[in-house]
């Protein structure tokens, strides 16, 4: 199979603008991502590229966050060795230790999640999955039921199925995931975690202790009806994949339409998480 490599020069803007960039690039295909001084190039199969969708992408980027692009077709080569190089061991709140199968185990940590997140998004290098693994690392999960809609790699299902949740659901729309999440919960030794392609229609009618969300303002607000039906009294809601500000402030709001009542929220490099309880 043939790739191109499309090399983005950014300009002004703040960090934070190219993670969102790289993540919605993720969304139109890209795979891999190779960070520079003046930005970062993405790589993609030369029959996927969308050249139309990437120009109206970079158009309504933020204003004074400026990108330019050059395409270019790469010689085939060993993709899993790219992938390698660009992925290092995580460590969240000095209590889980997050790595790949190529890298080496260290047992000194409460919590150790190997990920191989192939092109699934969560590998706990974003600023969004840090912050959700941090208020997760501060809650009982013994004998709880769990959901994590939006799951990614499955990497928020599968530590709260290591910190003793007893059911774990974690849903995606995206066959990918799911792959990525069988296959990960197998190299994890949680075996329990019921991984399910949909949407959130395939929410059970009993209901969960505990539902982790992160994915985007949009569909949060679009959802949070939904997870309000599917918790528990008492039970909490964690959610992230928005902005400090405006969008907080919004969810905050659409939350307590449906009896989700405002906990916390933390921030990281201009991204929140929040915390709402029943």
């Amino acid at each position: 199979m043939k790739y191109s490599e499309v090399r983005l020069i950014c300009k002004g803007g703040e960090a934070w603008h190219r993670d969102v960039l790289m993540q919605d690039l993720a969304g139109m295909g890209f795979e891999t991502f190779e960070s520079h001084e003046d930005g970062f190039a993405a790589y993609i199969a030369s029959e996927q590229l969308d050249l139309q969708g990437l120009e109206s992408l970079l158009i309504h980027q933020p204003l004074g966050f400026e990108v330019t692009y050059t395409v270019r077709e790469i010689l085939p080569q060993n993709w899993n060795a790219v992938w390698e190089s660009n992925f290092e061991p995580v460590i969240v709140a000095d209590q889980c230790y997050v790595r790949a199968t190529f890298h080496p185990s260290i047992p000194t940590y409460p919590y150790e999640i190997v990920i191989d997140p192939k092109m699934a998004f969560g590998t706990g290098h974003h600023q969004t999955t840090s912050l959700v693994m941090c208020y997760m690392l501060e809650e009982s999960f013994d004998g709880k039921d769990v959901l994590d809609m939006g799951c990614g790699t499955g990497i928020l299902a599968i530590l709260a199925a290591k910190m003793g949740a007893s059911r774990v659901w974690a849903i995606d729309n995206d066959p990918v995931c799911i792959d990525s999440v069988v296959e990960n919960k197998t190299l994890n030794h949680t075996p329990h975690i019921v991984a399910k392609c949909g949407t959130a229609d395939l929410l059970p009618s009993d209901r969960f202790d505990v539902i982790l969300a992160n994915i985007n303002r949009n569909v949060l607000l679009d959802q949070l009806n939904r997870y309000a039906q599917s918790l528990r009294e008492g039970g909490k809601l964690y959610i992230s994949g928005f902005y400090d500000g405006v969008d907080l402030e919004t969810l905050k709001a659409a939350g307590a339409d449906y009896a989700l009542k405002y906990v916390s929220h933390r921030t990281l490099g201009g991204w929140a998480a929040a915390c709402f309880r029943k």
